[in-house]
C-alpha cells in the first residue's frame, strides 16, 4: 500500500508540479495530501482530485488516473535516486491508505504544534512529512524497510547515544505506539539538545 500512496504523491503530483513549477514540496489535507503549486492535484484514500474533479482510484493504474487528470506521470527527474519504485503502469491498492493519511494528519498537526514557525512538508522521494529545526529532523514516514508501517521520528543530523536512539538514523516509533507525538517530538529535542 505504502508503495502505492507513495507512487501517486511521486508520479502524478510531485512529478508533474516540478515540472510546471519548480517544487517537489506536498502538503498534507485534512483527508490526504495535495501539490502546494501548479496542478492543483489532491490525494484521499479513495480518489485523486483535479481542481474539483474527483477521479477514482480503485481498479485503476497510476497512468489511467494521471491522464484523467490533464498530467503526465513521472517522477521529477535529477533530482533524487531513490524514491517510490512505482511505475505508470502500476495498479493502485487502496488497503492501509487511510491509516498511512490519518498518520500524516496526526503527525502534521503535532509538527504545527511543535514549531509553529515551521511548514511540514511531505518529500515524495521517501514519502515523509517532517521539518527540521536546529539540526534535527522531526517527522512521520509512511514506512519503509526499517519499519513497515507509519512511523514517527526525530533524526539528529550528527549521531546520538542513549536509551531514547533506537535506530542509526535517530530515534523511531511506530505510530500506533505513540499515545501523544507532540510529547515524542519535544523529548526528542529535549535529547538531542543534551
Amino acid at each position: 500500500m505504502t508503495n502505492t500512496l507513495h507512487g501517486l504523491a511521486e508520479l502524478v503530483l510531485a512529478g508533474p508540479q516540478y515540472r510546471t513549477s519548480g517544487t517537489i514540496r506536498l502538503r498534507i489535507t485534512d483527508d490526504g495530501f495535495a501539490t502546494v503549486a501548479a496542478p492543483d492535484l489532491r490525494v484521499t484514500a479513495g480518489a485523486l482530485y483535479a481542481g474539483d474533479r474527483r477521479i477514482d482510484l480503485a481498479g485503476r493504474t497510476i497512468g489511467e488516473v494521471a491522464a484523467e487528470a490533464g498530467v503526465e506521470p513521472g517522477a521529477p527527474e535529477g533530482l533524487y535516486h531513490d524514491g517510490s519504485g512505482a511505475a505508470a503502469g502500476d495498479a493502485i491498492g487502496l488497503d492501509g491508505a487511510e491509516g498511512i493519511l490519518a498518520a500524516f494528519t496526526a503527525g502534521d498537526r503535532a509538527l504545527r504544534a511543535f514549531e509553529p514557525g515551521a511548514t511540514p512538508v511531505l518529500w515524495p522521494e521517501h514519502f515523509d512529512v517532517g521539518i527540521s529545526i536546529d539540526e534535527v529532523n522531526y517527522g512521520i514516514s509512511a514506512g519503509d524497510s526499517a519499519i513497515g508501517e507509519p512511523y514517527a521520528y526525530v533524526g539528529p543530523w550528527k549521531p546520538r547515544t542513549g536509551d531514547f536512539w533506537n535506530m542509526p538514523f535517530g530515534a523511531a516509533r511506530p505510530v500506533r505506539e505513540v499515545a501523544d507525538l507532540l510529547a515524542f517530538f519535544r523529548e526528542g529535542r529535549r535529547r538531542a539538545a543534551s
